[in-house]
C-alpha cells in the first residue's frame, strides 16, 4: 500500500546519504535501534508540536500492522527514524497481522508496549478488560486536526483511550472485462454467471459479513439463528467459490485470475495501478467500515515518549506522508484539506455525502456468539 512520496531528486540525496550510514537499513517487523544519519528533505519539515531531547536515549515500544506506517522504501519517509531524530528517543518497532494476534500477545503478559494501533472493536473489548491507559488528548497539541466524524465514537465515546489513524471501507472489486455489468450488490458474489471467479475473505468476521450485509442482517447481531442463516447462505456460495483469500487477492485479481472479490477499498487503488480493468464499488444494501486508531496499552513503561510520539504522528507533514504511502482514508483535516494530497478528491476513500454508502461497524461481540459463529465457519470451510 505504497505510494511514489518524493522526486527522483530526493531519491538521489537519500542514496548520497546512505553511503555515510549503515550498511543495512532496519527492517519493517523487526526490532531496531535507530541512530543513522537523515536525509536534507527529513530536516527541512516544519513541526507544530514541541519536541524536546529530554526523554533522549529512552526507547518506545510500537506494536502495529504490517506496512501501515512509511518506513523510507519507495522514496517515503521514514516516520520512526525522523521522531528519533527529532527527539532522541529510540523505538523498537514490531508488527502484527491481525487485531486477535495483538490482542493475545498482550493478554498473555510477559511483553510491554507503549504504542499500538487496533480497530475499533478491538479497542472496544481491550477498554472493558483494562487494557489501555488513557490518552490525555487536551496535551496533544495536534489533536485539533482530528476530524469530529471520527471523534465520540462507540468505542471510545468521550476520546479518552483512543486517537483515530486511519479509517477505510469494504467494497466489492469487480474485473469490468470479465463480468457483465458494473454491479450494485452483493448479490453478485453468489451469481452462477461468475462460477470459479468469485474470491471471498478468508477470515470469518468479514466473510460473515458479505452474507449478513446482503441478507440486511445486523453485523453484531446476538440472534443465533442469523448467524445460522448467513452460515447457509456462505455455503450455498461454496459451490461457486474460486477460493477464500487475504494478502492472495492481490495477485489473482491483479492477474485477472478472478472476476470479483469483496476487498478494502484503499488495497483497491493499489490493485488498480497493476489492472486498469478493475474497478470498485460500495453495494447498495451497505458496507462495514473501521477506523484504527492509536492506544497505549496498560503495560506501557515510557507514557510521556508515547504521548510524544502521539502528536508527532498527528503532525500535519507526517499525517499526509502517513496517508499517501497506506493509502486509506485520514481523519486529519490537515491531511484532506492539502492540495498537495494526492488522494484528497479520490471518490472512494472520500465519498461524497449523497454518495456515501449505509454503514456498519464491527463491535466487540460477547464470547459466547464469537465462539459460535467460528464454530460455524470451520462448518461453512469443510462444507
Amino acid at each position: 500500500m505504497k505510494i511514489k512520496a518524493f522526486a527522483a531528486i530526493v531519491l538521489t540525496l537519500i542514496l548520497a546519504f546512505s553511503l555515510c550510514a549503515c550498511n543495512e537499513e532496519p527492517q519493517r517487523g523487526v526490532g531496531m535501534d535507530v541512530e543513522i544519519d537523515f536525509s536534507e528533505d527529513e530536516a527541512e519539515i516544519e513541526y507544530e508540536g514541541n519536541y524536546t531531547k529530554e526523554l533522549a536515549g529512552t526507547t518506545i515500544n510500537v506494536f502495529n500492522w504490517g506496512e501501515y506506517i512509511p518506513d523510507g522504501t519507495e522514496g517515503s519517509l521514514d516516520i520512526n527514524k525522523a521522531f528519533t531524530k527529532l527527539t532522541g528517543i529510540k523505538i523498537n518497532y514490531t508488527t502484527y497481522e491481525s487485531n486477535e494476534a495483538m490482542y493475545s500477545k498482550l493478554k498473555g503478559g510477559g511483553v510491554s508496549y507503549d504504542i499500538i494501533i487496533p480497530s475499533d472493536y478491538m479497542i472496544e473489548r481491550m477498554k472493558k478488560e483494562g487494557m489501555l491507559k488513557k490518552v490525555d488528548t487536551s496535551s496533544l497539541s495536534n489533536y485539533k486536526y482530528i476530524a469530529d466524524r471520527y471523534k465520540n465514537l462507540y468505542f471510545d465515546e468521550k476520546n479518552e483511550y483512543s486517537v483515530p489513524y486511519c479509517v477505510g471501507m469494504v467494497g466489492l472489486i469487480y474485473n469490468s472485462a470479465m463480468i457483465d455489468e458494473k454491479p450494485d450488490s452483493w448479490g453478485v458474489m453468489w451469481d452462477e454467471r461468475y462460477n470459479d471467479d468469485i474470491l471471498n475473505f478468508n477470515n470469518p468476521r468479514d466473510a460473515f459479513a458479505v452474507a449478513q450485509l446482503y441478507m440486511g442482517y445486523n453485523l453484531n447481531s446476538s440472534d443465533l439463528s442469523k448467524w445460522d442463516s448467513a452460515a447457509e447462505k456462505l455455503k450455498e456460495q461454496k459451490t461457486i467459490l474460486q477460493s477464500y483469500v487475504m494478502d492472495e487477492i492481490f495477485q489473482k485479481m491483479e492477474d485477472g485470475e478472478a472476476a470479483i472479490a469483496p476487498y478494502y477499498a484503499g488495497d483497491f487503488l493499489l490493485m488498480k495501478d497493476n489492472n486498469p480493468d478493475l474497478e470498485f464499488v460500495y453495494p447498495k444494501e451497505g458496507v462495514n467500515i473501521f477506523v484504527d486508531s492509536i492506544c497505549i496499552p496498560k503495560s506501557s513503561k515510557n507514557y510521556e515518549a508515547a504521548m510524544m510520539y502521539i502528536n508527532f504522528l498527528l503532525e500535519p507533514e507526517i499525517a499526509l506522508e502517513i496517508a499517501e504511502y497506506v493509502m486509506y482514508a485520514s481523519p486529519h483535516t490537515g491531511v484532506t484539506g492539502n492540495e498537495d494530497y494526492s488522494l484528497r478528491d479520490n471518490e472512494y476513500l472520500y465519498p461524497a455525502e449523497e454518495n456515501y454508502p449505509k454503514v456498519q461497524y464491527f463491535s466487540d461481540i460477547p464470547e459466547e456468539i464469537r465462539l459460535y459463529y467460528e464454530r460455524l465457519w470451520e462448518e461453512v470451510k469443510l462444507h
